[in-house]
Formats: C-alpha cells, structure tokens, sequence
C-alpha cells in the first residue's frame, strides 16, 4: 500500500496542472516529432539566466521525448529545480501521504458526490484495488488521487522530471515545494472543492470520449493553445482549483525564482507544462519581473 500510494502521489499531483494524468500508449502508430515547451529566459541585458522546460510527469515506455535544443539546455544549465526533487523516495512520500490523507469517520465515498454520479463512481471502484469501505478514513482529496491512477496507463518512473532529476544528479538538484508542500496545497482545498476533483476523476473515467493521449501528444508537440485551454476545464474550470494549483503556486515560484535568476548559476526550472501556458502562467509572471521569456525551436534528435 506505501509504494501504491507513492505511485498515486508522483503519477496525478503534477498532472492535475495539466488536467489530467491517464497517458495512452501509442497503439503502433509513430509518433509525432518530438517538441516539448522549452524556454529560455533573458535579464533586460539581453544575457541568458537560466531555462524552463515543461513537463509531464507519466509516459508510456519507448516514448522520445529528448530534442537537440533539450539536451543542449540540459548540457549548458548549472543545476536543475523541480517541483519535488526526492521522487524516487517512495517511502518517505507515501509516508507524507497517508499522514495529510488520513482523517478518521469519513463520510461514505458514494455521499460525497451528486447522486447521478453514484453509479459511475462505484463502476470506478470496482475497477480498482480497493473497496468503498478502504476510504472511511481518507480525505475527499485523498480518495481523488487514489482513484485517479486507475485511469493510468502511463508510467511515473517515464515522467521527465524524474528524467531531469537523473540528469542533475551531479550538479545538484533543489524544489520549488517538495512532497509535503504539494500535498498540502490538495489537503488545504475546502471540502466542496475536494469534491469536485473527486466528482471530475469520475466523471473523466466514465467518459467514453476521453481521449488521454490527445493531451500528452499536445505536451509532446508543444501545443500551447491546447495545452493552456487543459489547465481551464475539466476540473480545472474550478476557479479555486485552478487559484490554487496554478495561479497561486506561480506567484510563489516567481518569487522564488527571480533570487535564483538573480545569482550567477544558471539553472533549468523543470516544471508541469500547465504552469507555462495562459495568462497566469510562469512566464507572464516572469515578465512582469523584468525578463524576457523566449520559446526555443526545437530540432528533433534522429
């Protein structure tokens, strides 16, 4: 149960900034050249102080993700910022869960949403390894994530931040929020608003349009009026969901980030891809602090 609870954690908690987590295989068919968000970032000398790269956190195996302009990034940055750094501590996170997750007498799960989702929501337990009664004592938020993973068919040990991680193991690696600060934004959330992201796991999983890869081949090829339009819908047209994974965490790492930017390492911001589209995106942010942020045309590897 820890490490399942891990995979649920690493797999839907960045996703949800791109509204969804379910990542389809290709099915055989080739795949899109590959041309991921990538962005670089300019002082108002026109001097480079570090990149960005937009991120999904699970794929499907054998998926090429990794460009000409990615790997150069990869070569030139000082050290790498992501969300969490400790993804592969799968102890310690599970850890974190289950202590923000767990509060005692929860109401049954079928009441805490509307009634005509009450079949679809028990179709989706079923198709799970749990059973009604496993989530007496988990937040509404909680049982959300939970859930989610069922629809997955991508894999977190695929995601590109772990990739990113990997790559910056010898320069060094430091988050913007770590487990515990993500896991809080979702613990934090008013009871209505854990259910609608409960009522928007269900509704997704029942959809027999829903199509997962659509999204994921959209972050694969830089998409980013598709992209942006996934962080407001879905679940993220909720105006406190989306204040709260996107616009508010933004504002926090904006100021993070422009000390960082300030100091003479440059670094790479790996971050979900959600956060760099729209008008409350990371870059707009960053803009208004002084930067120039620049997309960066990519040449797929051979």
């Amino acid at each position: 149960m820890i490490v399942q609870r891990a995979k649920i954690y690493g797999c839907f908690l960045g996703a949800l900034a791109l509204a969804g987590c379910s990542e389809a295989p290709f099915g055989g068919e080739p795949q899109p050249d590959p041309n991921p968000p990538l962005y670089e970032i300019t002082n108002a000398s026109g001097e480079i102080e570090g990149w960005m790269l937009g991120t999904i956190h699970a794929l499907p195996d054998g998926l090429r993700w990794r460009t000409d302009a990615i790997e150069s990034v990869i070569e030139r940055a000082d050290f790498a910022i992501v969300e969490v750094a400790n993804l592969d501590d799968s102890t310690a996170i599970a850890a974190t869960f289950a202590q923000l997750a767990t509060t005692p007498r929860q109401p049954a799960l079928s009441e805490r949403v509307n009634s005509d989702l009450k079949a679809p929501l028990y179709e989706l337990v079923a198709k799970s390894d749990y059973a009604e009664y496993d989530f007496s004592s988990t937040e509404t938020w909680a049982a959300a994530l939970m859930l989610a993973r069922t629809q997955s068919t991508g894999d977190p040990a695929n995601g590109v931040d772990r990739a990113i991680i990997n790559d910056f193991s010898d320069r060094g690696v430091t988050e913007l929020e770590g487990a515990l600060g993500q896991l809080r934004i979702f613990d934090g959330l008013a009871e209505d608003d854990q259910r609608v992201l409960l009522e928007g796991v269900v509704i997704e999983a029942s959809d027999p349009d829903s199509n997962p890869a659509q999204l994921r081949n959209a972050w694969l090829t830089g998409e980013e009026t598709f992209l942006e339009e996934a962080t407001r819908t879905g679940i993220m047209e909720d105006p406190e969901i989306h204040a709260a994974l996107i616009v508010s965490r933004n504002s926090d790492w904006s100021d993070r980030l422009e000390r960082t930017l300030k100091a003479a390492p440059r670094p790479l911001i790996a971050v979900g891809a959600g956060h760099l589209v729209g008008d409350d995106s990371l870059n707009v942010m960053l803009e208004k602090r002084g930067y120039t942020v620049r997309r960066i045309e990519q040449i797929p590897l051979p």
